[in-house]
């Protein structure tokens, strides 16, 4: 069970829920980012990292009878700031198109730099399939 929390007369977000109240097993995905299954970037530019970065994580959650729809928590980190502002409509395409209208709680923080030198984007998140 999932339940979004919206105090009386604060404004929805857009994109994401300010807060989540859930119940069920819960699944932790570490820092993805947004390489094949081979390691290898196919992908220069933010929206195509985070394109495979989705699919990567979608192909996790699978393993445990989960999907998109389960994800409660994101936490991205980003490595330009001004390369996710200029990109924000094809990433929310393509959120759209791969984890459909669930918003989780998310929060993004742009980052120096991230382990691998290629990544422009790494996302953990947290998921909560219900009893």
């Amino acid at each position: 069970m999932k339940r979004v929390l919206l105090p009386a007369g604060w404004p929805r977000p857009k994109g994401y829920s300010n807060a989540i109240s859930v119940r069920g097993r819960t699944i932790y995905v570490a820092g993805l980012i947004g390489w094949t299954a081979e390691e290898v970037f196919e992908a220069k530019d933010l929206p195509g990292q985070f394109e495979q970065l989705l699919r990567n994580l979608v192909a996790l959650l699978a393993e445990d009878d989960a999907g998109p729809e389960h994800v409660v928590r994101m936490t991205w980190y980003i490595t330009d700031k001004q390369a996710y502002l200029r990109n924000a409509r094809r990433i929310g395409e393509i959120y759209r198109e791969i984890m459909g209208k669930s918003f989780p709680v998310m929060a993004v923080v742009q980052v120096v730099a991230l382990i691998e030198d290629e990544a422009l984007i790494e996302i953990e998140a947290t998921a909560v399939v219900p009893d």
